[in-house]
């Protein structure tokens, strides 16, 4: 599976002149490879909510959190062993003035890589299931849906308007050797609890399969699909309640100067917003569905700038009552247009520029208005 670093990310959404990772590299006398890198990242954010009129100002970590990566590889036998510690702070207090600001914990794991290429990673990393879909949103280097407006943690971007937030998770995952055409990742999971539902006799399963493409005039297009299944009980003897996800989606170079994504999911008794946050059951034996997905084309100016618009939406069916489009079945329905200027300045400096309408129709949230401008530095 591939490192979820920082400059592979900037690798999977695309953006113009994909990130170098540079960082501090050391060689160290027993064989092994120690290496620290990361990135920081500073977004000055303007919001009015249509509903009231609040306006807020803040200066905060857009989606992407900072990160401080440090890694250490060596060959034994043959093996290719590896761990990854990296820390995810924020730059804003989240309230108060003499509030702190938080550090995630956010990835901690170890690889051993076979003689075949495929992979065995152990640990606390990002999950599998719909991780395709939030990596290849051009909100990731931006801010997106906001949350909570003063809030300690980073940005929504996309998660819950277009899909579900995959989390950093505990794991053992499997992935076929990387480098080629199609390459599969499957993986237990350290299961959820949510309400009443804490009983866990069983493992959760996560898969993905990716396939890349090569078309003509230097051209490409990936394709993705993948699934998650978990079952719980409210207690020893309770009725189960499986959980259910599917995702999947495409992106594809349509010229050279413009690339197009369209990725969607549908879960049932998993989420909305977040995973297995509770709001997807209605009781002990009913899940609701919870479906959404994005569009969103990326248009390259020059080898250093592109401009991109996005829409999605995320809808929790299963209940509500209806509503002014006479869909009935929506319990919460949340939506978004985002538009977006990335530039590199150096190889390392980027400078993005986003605004978003976010539009919430059942759940009595928020309708703002966002405008965000900030820097970004990878080392």
């Amino acid at each position: 599976m591939k490192r979820l670093t920082l400059w592979l990310l900037a690798a999977a959404v695309g953006l113009p002149s994909a990130i170098q990772a540079q960082g501090l590299t050391m060689q160290m006398s027993n064989g092994w490879r120690f290496t620290f890198s990361g990135n920081i990242n500073a977004f000055a954010v303007y919001s009015v909510d249509a509903n009231g009129g609040q306006k807020n100002f803040s200066i905060r970590t857009g989606l992407l959190p900072g990160f401080a990566v440090f890694d250490a590889k060596g060959k034994e036998g043959n093996y290719d062993l590896g761990v990854h510690v990296g820390f995810a702070p924020q730059i804003q207090n989240g309230g108060p003035h003499t509030a702190l600001a938080q550090i995630d914990m956010r990835q901690v794991y170890l690889t051993v890589g076979m003689r075949n290429g495929s992979q065995l990673l152990a640990g606390r990393e990002l999950g599998v299931f719909g991780r395709q879909n939030i990596l290849n949103d051009m909100t990731l280097y931006g801010t997106g849906a906001l949350g909570g407006v003063q809030a300690p943690g980073t940005t929504l971007g996309r998660i819950g308007y277009g899909y579900l937030y995959p989390d950093f998770e505990a794991q053992i995952t499997y992935s076929s050797a990387s480098g080629k055409p199609t390459q599969f990742t499957v993986g237990l999971f350290e299961p959820s609890t949510f309400g009443a539902f804490n009983e866990t006799e069983l493992p959760r399963v996560e898969a993905e399969v990716t396939h890349a493409i090569r078309r003509p005039r230097g051209r490409t297009a990936n394709v993705w699909v993948g699934g998650s299944w978990q079952t719980t009980k409210p207690a020893p003897g309770g009725t189960s309640l499986s959980s259910i996800g599917l995702a999947g989606g495409v992106r594809a170079d349509v010229t050279a100067e413009i690339n197009v994504t369209v990725a969607a999911y549908y879960t049932k008794a998993n989420g909305a917003v977040f995973q297995f946050d509770g709001n997807a059951v209605a009781d002990p034996t009913h899940g609701r569905p919870d479906e959404g997905g994005y569009v969103q084309a990326m248009y390259k100016l020059n080898p250093n700038t592109q401009l991109g618009a996005s829409w999605g939406i995320s809808e929790l069916k299963g209940g509500g009552t209806a509503s002014a489009d006479g869909n009935s079945n929506s319990l919460a329905h949340l939506a978004s247009y985002t538009v977006g200027w990335y530039h590199n300045m150096t190889r390392s400096l980027h400078v993005n520029v986003e605004a978003t309408k976010e539009i919430n129709r059942y759940g009595g949230g928020p309708n703002r208005t966002d405008v965000s401008a900030g820097l970004m530095l990878f080392f």
